[in-house]
Parts: structure tokens; sequence; C-alpha cells
């Protein structure tokens, strides 16, 4: 990949909630981005840390002890290993940075396990 990517222009193109979309790849990670609004699966990451970076409208993070809320330009890093949930009240634009074969949740198994797909 050796061309610009713009953020707003790949967003424009996702009409869905909780399936990512890959928009660049380095070093055996993904650039992933997507749409959300209300509450994702429980689960873990057993191999890698998660990286949530709102883009717009507000995230909640879901740990077994607290709420993180972040809102555009806030990230947060979940630890390998510690079960979470991301929500939203309101549709939330998120860019996700993980390895690449990384499913979406996890260690759980459901219906909003989506397949790595580029756009």
């Amino acid at each position: 990949m050796n061309e610009k990517v713009s953020l707003a222009a790949k967003l424009a193109l996702i009409d869905d909630q909780w399936r990512p979309r890959i928009v660049a790849a380095y070093n055996e990670n993904k650039v992933v981005l997507v749409k959300v609004q209300g509450d994702f699966v429980w689960h873990k990451h057993d191999d890698t840390d998660d990286l949530f970076l709102v883009i717009s409208g507000r995230l909640l993070v879901d740990l077994r002890d607290r709420t993180v809320e972040l809102g555009p330009g806030e990230l947060f890093v979940v630890p390998r290993g510690v079960e979470h949930r991301p929500r939203a009240l309101q549709e939330t634009e998120v860019l996700l940075i993980e390895p690449m074969g990384t499913r979406n949740t996890g260690d759980a198994d459901s219906d909003r396990t989506a397949p790595e797909e580029w756009i």
C-alpha cells in the first residue's frame, strides 16, 4: 500500500454496524474502521491488546470492574486477556489497530463475528 487513506471517505462507504473494514496494513497489523451502536458481546483476546480510537460519537468500553467512556480523539487499550464489551448509545465511528487474523469477537462465538474485509 502506497496511497494515502481518507478516513472520512472510507467511513462514508460503511452503512452497517459492528462489521469492521480494513483500510490499511503494516507490519502484520491491520488498521480497521467500524461504525457501532448498541451493545457488542463480552469477549477477550488472549494473544493481543485491543486498541480503540474514537473518531466521532461516544464509545463505552465495559470492563468487569468499570466502564471507560471515550469521546472523539480519545483512545483506550484493553490489555490482552481482559474481558470487555464495547457499546455505544448513538452511532459511533471507531478506528482499531490489531494483528491480522484477530477475530473481532475474540474468544466469543457470536452472530457478530465478521470476516476480515478490505474497503
